[in-house]
């Protein structure tokens, strides 16, 4: 987040009641709630490349509950009670977002709700596995088992000795949505977005903010800082609190379509899926690179690539030896601990922030930016998500 002297082409300065520094997901989401609360708000939402360029745009599409963990060992983490708030946070996710952004175009932006695998490749994950599905019935959560011949039936998949299958996930096309709801929902509304305009500083003014772009600058009375993975790079605050964490991904050549739903393997690590119209998508295998997994850069690397590659052809015989059509990778923000939040800076309550999605931004951002508005607007919001929890 610089700017050179020479590309500071600002002048003057536009007024708006809210800046929102992010058009990703979390900031589009933030923008749309925020009008809903006050429809005579005026909202301006800044991009630094365009809508949906970041980890909003690079991941696989995944709108699933819970987080980086078996459902087993948030109860260990958190108590029974707080892992099913958790749980249940995440089905709200998906419950607003058909409600409020997808309604009749589900076709069109490639939802599919078709539920969530988790896969065991040891006795040991199936153990644990079994345990979350025994904790999760127990609390009213609809959840099935499945032995290794199931797993071949409804999947096509090998080499799993047993998984469990939640009902309630679904999958999209994540960069349709959020042009869905740029196009339909947002701009009607008069909220503006700015592509192309890099942020590369906030300044008080008075009891005003400016932050300050290489094309416009924006003075507000609120700023929203929406860029989850980047948000060390503009506040101190978080060093501690949100660390960029790579992803790397790739997407087959089309074969006909076998398996019955999303998968999760290797204790949430790794997760594939076959698209609507037939190609395989995989994705995972950060724990081979740990040290290099880490910062901004958004290169793939040839052993974790290779990895995916190997996990096709070994686990799903309908992929062996298909054409690679795609590569990429994505960065995201882990939390400090795995769980998403919101707040405003302790320095300057004028200045909001959302964040630490830790790989399930489809399936909580959307929820955690409607906590965030009504935090704005003088309301609580959950302890999970309260920033307030890292003192």
């Amino acid at each position: 987040m610089s700017v050179s002297y020479w590309q500071d082409r600002a002048s003057g300065v536009s007024e708006y009641d809210v800046t929102i520094i992010g058009g990703g997901l979390a900031g589009l989401s933030t923008a749309f709630w925020l009008a809903q609360s006050d429809s005579s708000l005026k909202i301006a939402v800044v991009e630094k490349y365009l809508v949906g360029s970041g980890a909003s745009g690079r991941n696989a599409g995944f709108i699933t509950c819970g987080s980086v963990e078996h459902f087993n060992r948030m109860v260990g983490k958190h108590g029974e009670k707080q892992a099913c708030a958790i749980w249940k946070f995440g089905e709200k996710n998906l419950e607003l977002l058909q409600e409020k952004i997808i309604g009749s175009n589900a076709e069109e932006l490639g939802l599919e709700s078709k539920g969530s695998f988790s896969l065991a490749g040891s006795e040991g994950e199936f153990t644990e596995l079994k345990e979350s599905a025994a904790l999760m019935k127990n609390l009213g959560i609809n959840v099935d088992v499945l032995e290794e011949q199931e797993i071949k039936a409804r999947l096509g998949a090998n080499h799993f000795v047993g998984g469990i299958k939640y009902t309630g996930d679904a999958t999209v096309n994540p960069i349709s949505l959020l042009h869905h709801m740029k196009n339909k929902l947002l701009i009607p509304q008069g909220i503006e977005i700015f592509e192309n305009h890099e942020v590369f500083e906030i300044q008080n003014h008075g009891d005003k903010r400016i932050v300050k772009t290489n094309l416009k600058n924006f003075e507000s009375d609120i700023v929203v800082l929406a860029t989850n993975a980047y948000l060390p790079l503009i506040n101190n605050y978080f060093a501690d609190k949100i660390y960029p964490t790579r992803g790397q991904i790739l997407v087959t050549e089309k074969v006909p379509r076998f398996m019955e739903g999303p998968c999760y393997a290797n204790f949430v690590l790794d997760y594939f899926r076959q698209l609507p119209t037939g190609e395989m998508l995989i994705g995972g295998f950060r724990q081979l690179q740990k040290d290099t997994e880490v910062g901004y850069s958004d290169q793939t690397t040839e052993e974790i690539q290779t990895a995916l590659e190997s996990f096709l052809a070994h686990h799903l015989p309908p992929l062996k030896g298909k054409k690679i059509t795609h590569r990429w990778s994505g960065i995201m923000g882990f939390s400090a601990d795995g769980d998403p939040f919101v707040g405003a800076l302790p320095a300057d309550p004028q200045l909001f922030f959302i964040g630490g999605f830790t790989a399930h931004g489809v399936g909580l951002a959307f929820h955690t930016a409607k906590c965030l508005s009504e935090l704005i607007f003088g309301g609580e919001v959950p302890s999970f998500i309260n920033a307030r929890r890292f003192g």
